[in-house]
């Protein structure tokens, strides 16, 4: 009897996170280790790093199955080559993460559950820090500035650390 398992995409863009990558990975596979409905991909995009990044992703790559990785031949930017990493995603959602440890995997299993309530992108929110008061006061204007001159609301605090379900994905 074969069970059928939803994929779901974990898809991460690197760039010198030799330092990183490993701990990630680890994180990862601890915080959806508890979710047997699902089985995930976690896609690694390598945006032409200049350290051992792509030689750590290709041991992991070796031992594990679920790992894809896309080597960019060039730099392709801080936004087009996550987004070419998230279009090449397959899942039923796709789950973008920075790799520099600052978007806790540990968060993972909660936007899951709130898409298995049907919302279809659930992102998380960074929390104002002490040390940045300045920081977020800026970053609170530069928002509502753009609020006022644009047709499309903004998530504010958000980096896009979150989970996208596939019908949102297909209109990109």
């Amino acid at each position: 009897l074969m069970v059928y398992k939803t994929l779901l995409s974990i898809v991460t863009p690197c760039y010198n996170e030799e330092d990183n990558v490993e701990e990630l990975y680890t994180r990862i596979k601890s915080s959806v280790s508890d979710l047997e409905t699902y089985q995930f991909e976690l896609i690694f995009i390598d945006n032409h790093s200049q350290d051992n990044t792509v030689e750590k992703l290709k041991k992991l790559a070796a031992t594990d199955p679920a790992v894809k990785i896309i080597v960019n031949s060039r730099n392709f930017g801080h936004i087009r080559s996550p987004y070419y990493g998230i279009l090449q995603s397959s899942g039923a959602a796709t789950i973008y993460l920075a790799s520099d440890l600052q978007d806790p995997p540990e968060l993972i299993p909660d936007f899951i559950k709130h898409w298995e309530d049907g919302y279809k992108i659930v992102m998380a929110v960074k929390p104002a820090s002490k040390g940045a008061a300045l920081v977020h006061a800026l970053r609170k204007t530069y928002y509502r500035v753009l609020d006022g001159i644009s047709d499309v609301t903004i998530l504010k605090d958000s980096n896009g650390f979150g989970l996208y379900d596939h019908v949102v994905l297909d209109h990109l």
